[in-house]
């Protein structure tokens, strides 16, 4: 029996991924826990996704994790191991590659980055996003982690002194030792390269969603495919992404008459704020409008052209860093508190640290994906005091400007509405 472990370093990664097994029917389980113990999986789950969380960790620490993972994953059975690594090539690329070798004591990774449902595409060994190299891409300006290169193989020796062969489009080369980069700019390339390399081949290899859905396909994990289940008609947006992408979604869906409400600095980065009386009364009054509207956005960005959290943060000496992180636990507690207070709706988080943040306020580890929504909104559930909720995950950067309009559409929170398909 095939087992498949994917090891990816952020939530929205590891949720957009395992929706490619979960929708084919393949029983697929995401876990937030990196030191998971791997002997705990049903037996009859084929595919696990580990949230390992390494995005922001050093390549060293980055490193130590996906090792262990692997090590304990092949230890416990599993036949194969996929790294997730982010589209836009963000975070420890290099370091996890390499530990991924070393873990299972091989010599050899295929390595497909491409994403072309999300015109983000390998040629000649440069990745692209929407035509552009990715470091001339809004990517290049990420305020945490920002893209330097556009270079697979230059990249990938930022963290590791490991080979980096690249293969152009149909190359059918012998595989010399070293991290394999592959060239592809469609769906169908990366299926014909997966066939070329065989189950055998693929026993090790890497790339984002993209591969993954050929993946699936060639390891033939597949089942009875999920039903899509009733979803609130009301769609609430929690987001803690900067990605430009979301800040045009977000105005988009304004424009379309979503009530937004932007977060002052107290409200995003005091855990104190929570216990105060303005905070119930203006938990109280989003909760109101949400039922009214059927559509509301809470947004940790400052509204455009205003900087009052980097003022706050100068004056109190907080770093990017802590910013990050301090903003997403507070997001996470903030939509514990309003489903506390009653909301009743789908709920959609941008960013990955927003996701994992609310999944820890709630004492929630694992979830299992059900289906895409739109490209890289992927819908999950869990519960929380013995409730479900429906959640939409989406990474910061994934989607067109209209698309939490058209989600809230296709939930019934509009002015028509249009069926979801899964």
């Amino acid at each position: 029996m095939t087992r498949l472990l994917t090891i990816a370093d952020d939530f929205t990664g590891a949720l957009d991924t395992g929706v490619q097994f979960a929708a084919r029917g393949a029983r697929t389980c995401v876990v937030t826990d990196p030191a998971y113990d791997f002997s705990r999986v049903e037996a009859e789950n084929q595919v696990l996704v580990l949230d390992a969380e390494t995005r922001h960790l050093t390549p060293e620490a980055a490193c130590g994790v996906v090792r262990r993972a692997v090590e304990e994953a092949l230890a416990a059975g599993f036949t194969h191991i996929y790294k997730k690594t982010d589209s836009a090539l963000r975070g420890n690329v290099g370091a996890e590659l390499a530990a991924v070798l070393e873990g299972a004591g091989a010599e050899s990774l295929a390595f497909l980055p491409a994403l072309p449902k999300m015109d983000r595409v390998t040629r000649g060994g440069v990745h692209y996003i929407g035509g552009v190299p990715v470091a001339e891409s809004v990517f290049g300006q990420d305020p945490f982690e920002p893209v330097r290169c556009s270079s697979v193989a230059e990249i990938i020796a930022a963290q590791t002194d490991r080979a980096v062969v690249l293969h152009g489009l149909g190359e059918t080369a012998a595989v010399h030792p070293g991290i394999q980069v592959y060239d592809a700019e469609t769906d169908r390339d990366l299926m014909d390269i997966g066939l070329r390399l065989g189950r055998e081949g693929l026993q090790l290899s890497a790339g984002c969603a993209g591969f993954a859905a050929a993946l699936a396909e060639i390891l033939d994990l597949r089942g009875t495919p999920p039903g899509l289940p009733d979803l609130a008609p009301a769609l609430f947006v929690a987001c803690g992404s900067v990605n430009p992408v979301t800040l045009r979604q977000m105005a988009a869906a304004e424009a379309h008459g979503f009530p937004h409400i932007h977060l002052s600095p107290a409200q995003k980065l005091e855990e104190s704020w929570l216990e105060t009386e303005e905070c119930t009364a203006a938990a109280a009054a989003w909760l109101d409008t949400a039922r009214r509207e059927r559509r509301f956005i809470l947004d940790v960005n400052d509204p455009a052209g205003c900087d009052d959290t980097d003022r706050y943060a100068r004056e109190r000496g907080l770093t990017t860093e802590d910013l990050r992180r301090g903003i997403s636990v507070q997001l996470g507690r903030l939509m514990r508190r309003m489903l506390d207070g009653g909301l009743d709706a789908t709920i959609l988080c941008t960013g990955g640290d927003t996701l994992l943040a609310l999944m820890r306020a709630v004492g929630t580890a694992e979830l299992i994906p059900v289906c895409e929504l739109d490209t890289g909104a992927v819908l999950t559930s869990f519960v929380y005091q013995g409730k479900t909720h429906h959640i939409i995950s989406k990474s910061g950067g994934f989607g067109e400007p209209d698309l939490f309009y058209r989600l809230a559409l296709s939930l019934g929170a509009g002015d028509q509405e249009e069926d979801v398909k899964c």
